[in-house]
């Protein structure tokens, strides 16, 4: 017999779900468990589609579980709160990103690294402490402990709901790896949602911004749209060797495979090419580059709970939102087909508080 995913929880719940790799989301009536005592429970208002939701809904990573209700950059308003809960009270604004739980007891969760705990729960594809799947914020309701929930500033929109995860993304490698200075000179390969949202960080921070990219038609949009310093096609030889030694750093945010030798060219010694895509293929990694100039090759993924807060109290303060274009609940699966070709400026946020209609 089919298990009832309506009737696995008390509260009743509604969103879209895909229920099998062809990716297609259809109305889905599920549930959520009662709000505990450290839990918030929340209206979901607005939830970004991330490009990492494009392969899970296929399973193109190997490690789908369907039925599956994504959406990892969830915006929301506090209905109800548990009897423990300290930061938040009914009519609060919150979101919630990549992760909805951890172990709290390790080394990184000991340091506010949750994002890194080997027993990270993620926001939806993943398996709650009872054993039930997580569903996301394509939904009507969510509820989460208070821990990975985080206040949104007053002043942000919110459908600016990708700063949860294609922000955070970016805002945490400049800060880590010290790319975070002014006058420092930054790369940023590809201009994407995630690349887009690293221009306008490291712009923020004062650092000089060049766009690498092979697509020569978004140079105007790099420039005067997004305010980087310079812009370059990867494809062109003559562009990237007069650019060589020139960048302190580069975020790498392309999820395609795609060359790393010519990146690592442009880097001055002792420079750090940050990966925050995620290509299906292991990409070639030369050596020889790395000795020369005492070169960092690095990865990231999103950020802690407390550094995710920091975020969006920078983005607030600077005033740093993503570009989006906000489309409605049924608009959804054409969203993905779009977003799947790179046709959209830089992400899509689904308007769930007013079209997602249960009918």
């Amino acid at each position: 017999m089919a298990k009832s995913y309506e009737n696995e929880h008390p509260i009743k719940a509604f969103g879209w779900a895909t229920r099998d790799t062809s990716g297609v989301l259809s109305p889905f009536n599920f549930s959520r468990r009662v709000t505990g005592e450290k839990d918030v429970q929340f209206k979901v208002m607005y939830c970004g589609i991330c490009h990492s939701d494009l392969h899970q809904l296929k399973n193109e990573w190997g490690n789908s579980k369907y039925p599956m209700v994504p959406g990892h950059e969830v915006v929301g308003v506090v209905t109800e709160v548990g009897s423990k809960v300290e930061k938040f009270k009914v009519g609060d604004k919150v979101g919630v990103g990549c992760m909805v739980g951890s172990c709290r007891k390790c080394e990184n969760c000991s340091v506010d690294l949750e994002n890194y705990c080997p027993r990270q729960i993620p926001t939806y594809n993943g398996y709650s402490l009872d054993g039930t799947l997580t569903f996301g914020g394509y939904s009507d309701m969510m509820v989460s402990d208070e821990h990975f929930v985080v206040r949104w500033p007053e002043n942000l929109s919110m459908d600016s709901a990708p700063l949860l995860c294609a922000g955070i993304t970016t805002y945490s490698p400049l800060k880590y790896f010290g790319l975070d200075k002014p006058g420092m000179h930054i790369g940023v390969v590809g201009l994407g949602g995630l690349g887009h949202m690293a221009v306008k960080f490291a712009k923020a921070f004062g650092t000089k911004v060049t766009v690498i990219s092979t697509s020569a038609n978004k140079k105007q949009e790099a420039i005067e749209r997004l305010g980087a310093d310079s812009f370059l096609i990867s494809r062109d030889p003559e562009q990237m060797k007069a650019a060589m030694n020139t960048l302190d750093g580069i975020i790498d945010t392309v999820s395609a495979v795609h060359p790393i030798l010519p990146l690592l060219m442009l880097m001055k010694s002792h420079g750090k090419l940050v990966m925050v895509g995620a290509p299906e293929k292991p990409v070639e990694l030369p050596v020889f580059p790395l000795l020369m100039g005492r070169k960092l090759v690095a990865g990231s993924c999103i950020g802690g709970m407390k550094e995710t807060q920091e975020m969006l109290d920078f983005a607030a303060k600077h005033s740093i939102t993503p570009d989006i274009e906000v489309v409605p609940m049924d608009y959804v699966n054409t969203a993905l087909e779009r977003l799947l070709k790179s046709d959209v400026k830089y992400r899509f946020v689904l308007d769930i508080g007013n079209t997602l209609n249960k009918k």
